[in-house]
């Protein structure tokens, strides 16, 4: 249908259209920048937990945002959207199904995460982020029978290729990088058969996993080995890893509904980035040329990716213009 003559835009109106599509993306930049940092700093925070174990980190982190989420979620206002994510019982239990598998999957993405800082190991943990667009990539393909493109292929061998020599040159697979990178990758593909938010949809894994560490806490606290409350520090940390948790999400929200997912797959290497300046400036871990050599191949895999996610995005945009022409 055709615009009438009164809805379209007159001479003095298209500029401040323009001004507020641009001030819309900077904040937009400015969100996705602020949760991508905030993540890629993730490391600062987690090596805080000095004695803790990774497993009582874990399910404290599950606990207080559980508790935190539903705070936000509730001044928010968004109750609604999350009741009218499960529609019918039938529905409602079939989502609900993906969102417990999309919670094994987050529960155990952040339990060796925290592993990897508490171990030292900060630079594997850099390299399964860089290594999480491949293997969506994969995923993609196996799962979901997508056609990949001839950069995309060139991208998926490179990373294979990384892995091999690390393999070989080290003596020992990169595994921490490898199932971070699985599980991120494949919590993602669950999460696109849910109709829910970012937000929303986090608490409700973390409200499905809740049980499970309220349990596990009871049974640290009946065996004397819990470390809440035992020390000012040690808890209030706890406490705070709800808000920490939360906060990157909120930026990512705002992020979303301002910019292009392709601009969201720029920014998100930001996190593995900052995670590797962190490891080597920060904590001091040693980097082999073996190592290196397997980043750099990951880093020519993701620049192809990058290369292809960009192609794409302007034909896309050429044929939308295409349209509006019409």
């Amino acid at each position: 249908m055709s615009a009438s003559p009164s809805d379209k835009p007159q001479p003095g109106s298209v500029k401040p259209v323009d001004d507020a599509s641009r001030r819309e993306t900077r904040h937009g930049v400015g969100y996705g920048v602020t949760a991508y940092a905030l993540w890629g700093c993730f490391p600062l925070f987690f090596s805080l937990f000095e004695g803790v174990p990774a497993f009582e980190v874990l399910i404290q982190r599950i606990l207080w945002s559980c508790l935190f989420l539903v705070i936000v979620v509730t001044l928010m206002g968004r109750w609604a959207a999350i009741r009218n994510g499960f529609p019918g019982p039938r529905e409602a239990i079939r989502r609900l199904g993906w969102i417990l598998g999309c919670a094994l999957l987050i529960a155990l993405n952040w339990g060796l995460y925290i592993y990897a800082v508490e171990t030292h190991r900060v630079l594997q943990a850099s390299l399964g982020y860089f290594m999480t667009p491949l293997v969506n990539v994969a995923l993609g393909m196996l799962v979901l029978r997508e056609r990949l493109g001839r950069w995309q292929m060139m991208a998926m061998g490179l990373a294979l290729a990384a892995v091999t020599l690390q393999l070989v040159l080290l003596g020992t697979l990169p595994w921490i990088s490898l199932v971070l990178a699985m599980t991120f990758g494949s919590y993602g593909l669950l999460r696109k058969r849910v109709p829910l938010d970012a937000l929303s949809g986090l608490l409700v894994e973390t409200s499905l996993l809740l049980p499970l560490s309220l349990a596990a806490l009871a049974w640290l606290t009946w065996h004397g080995q819990s470390h809440f409350g035992g020390s000012f520090d040690t808890t209030a940390l706890m406490i705070v890893s709800g808000v920490v948790t939360t906060l990157p999400l909120l930026a990512f929200a705002g992020a979303t509904k301002r910019l292009t997912l392709s601009t969201i797959g720029f920014l998100m290497y930001l996190n593995p980035t900052l995670q590797f300046l962190l490891a080597l400036w920060v904590f001091g871990e040693p980097l082999a040329w073996p190592q290196l050599l397997t980043f750099a191949l990951i880093w020519i895999g993701l620049g192809l990716y990058s290369l292809e996610a960009w192609r794409h995005h302007r034909k896309a945009l050429a044929r939308s213009r295409a349209r509006v022409a019409e």
